[in-house]
């Protein structure tokens, strides 16, 4: 088999070149091209312009024998994720040769990869290297050959430039600027299959997909801070800009309050995608664990190595260390005592607050407008707010995890001999 990961929205000449390279493999081989298409969002964690439907029409037409549906994946997990679980499905699957396009040599591709295998960094690849992507395949293709004792063969293909890079942003962009009519410039980098089904789609209305625009600002609008924080991809930053910027009524104003809180493009698409379908951290968590399990994700991207990241840097911190310092010493291989997965903290109560509370009541975490670390407990008779009483080191460990964006933290209420404490429970 010959496979191709893609978005293909829509398929244009350089696309074509792709599958053209799979048939000049399949000629030699045998075997028949097959493109893995992404289905519910695409890979940079966005609604398509045009839906499964089309885009795998305009493979077949294109060239493609057969076409598998990705779909799960990129309202819930970054591609550091994603690479490993799509590679490891195509391995699985068969798939023998690997057709990608790239603007630098694969040897160069081979090199950067080699050395990011090597130290097992598959996360953190320099934002500034040319197709950071393509490296981030090479990589995660060499470290599962440790768990399939064999690996897809690469090809890499120039990428296709006519004045430019075709860019299928670009090209959507073009359309919906022309009023949903394609200009004689786009139709240049489409195969004449591609148009046609554009066209039909733009006629049924089906062009362009979009969000739930409702629910999301719904959710948006009414969720309190430990909702927010509940949801994956949300950190403490992003859910105070979010209350802040309320009342919300399309994406630009979402945008701006997430780009206030730092968000980038990518991750801000991830966490209004994370939104519309409520996706929760358990969930994300509870996903990479089932592949963890399953040998698929890299030691630096295990859960545990997020933990014990969190652990390391606050520890760090309380010597004294920056944090940028600790996180370097982390990624180099320092390690430093067991991250504990259970931390007791106290509470500000009052005396009629005291007497309402109850063991194994609910508790949840949430960081207020003042960057202070916090819990609510709603009794039988009132909502109880109160600021959580912990270490330096142990309250910046856990606003880490918070900060981790998928990493659980949940808490119940515990009497003990000193008084009523809350529990907090670390990935559980």
């Amino acid at each position: 088999m010959i496979g191709i990961s893609a978005d293909f929205d829509p398929v244009h000449n350089g696309h074509v070149k792709l599958i053209e390279k799979g048939r000049e493999i399949a000629k030699n081989t045998g075997g028949e091209v097959v493109i893995y298409l992404n289905k519910d969002y695409s890979a940079n964690h966005a609604p398509f312009f045009a839906n499964y439907e089309a885009r795998r029409e305009m493979a077949i037409k294109a060239g493609a024998d057969r076409v598998v549906p990705i779909e799960g994946m990129h309202h819930r997990l970054t591609l550091a994720y994603t690479v490993p679980i799509r590679i490891a499905m195509m391995i699985e699957d068969g798939v023998v040769d690997y057709v990608d396009a790239a603007n630098v040599s694969t040897k160069k591709i081979q090199k950067y990869a080699s050395s990011f295998a090597k130290r097992g960094i598959f996360s953190g690849i320099p934002r500034n290297l040319p197709n950071r992507n393509v490296i981030r395949w090479f990589a995660v293709n060499e470290f599962l050959y440790k768990k399939y004792k064999r690996k897809m063969k690469f090809h890499i293909i120039p990428e296709l430039k006519m004045g430019g890079k075709i860019s299928g942003r670009e090209i959507r962009a073009k359309i919906i600027e022309n009023n949903f009519k394609i200009p004689g410039e786009v139709k240049k980098v489409l195969p004449e299959s591609t148009v046609k089904i554009i066209e039909k789609e733009i006629k049924n209305g089906n062009i362009p997909g979009k969000r739930n625009i409702e629910r999301i600002t719904k959710r948006l609008n009414t969720y309190s801070r430990p909702n927010l924080l509940n949801i994956a991809h949300i950190n403490a930053n992003a859910a105070d800009a979010i209350i802040k910027g309320r009342q919300y009524r399309n994406e630009d104003q979402i945008w701006a309050s997430l780009r206030m809180a730092g968000y980038g493009p990518v991750l801000t698409r991830l966490a209004i995608s994370s939104v519309e379908q409520d996706v929760s951290r358990k969930e994300v968590f509870e996903l990479i664990k089932t592949y963890q399990a399953e040998e698929i994700i890299p030691p630096d991207q295990t859960v545990e190595s997020v933990i014990e990241r969190a652990w390391f840097v606050a520890s760090g911190i309380d010597k004294g260390i920056k944090s940028s310092d600790a996180h370097e010493m982390f990624r180099k291989g320092k390690r430093g005592s067991k991250f504990p997965d259970t931390i007791d903290a106290g509470m500000h109560l009052r005396t009629f607050e005291v007497e309402d509370l109850e063991d194994g009541m609910d508790a949840l975490l949430y960081v207020d407008k003042h960057d202070m670390l916090r819990c609510q407990i709603r009794t039988k008779t009132r909502k109880i707010k109160s600021p959580l009483k912990l270490p330096a080191k142990h309250a910046t460990y856990l606003r880490l995890l918070i900060d981790s964006h998928f990493i659980p933290l949940t808490a119940s209420i515990i009497e003990k001999k000193e008084g009523m404490r809350v529990r907090i429970f670390i990935g559980k």
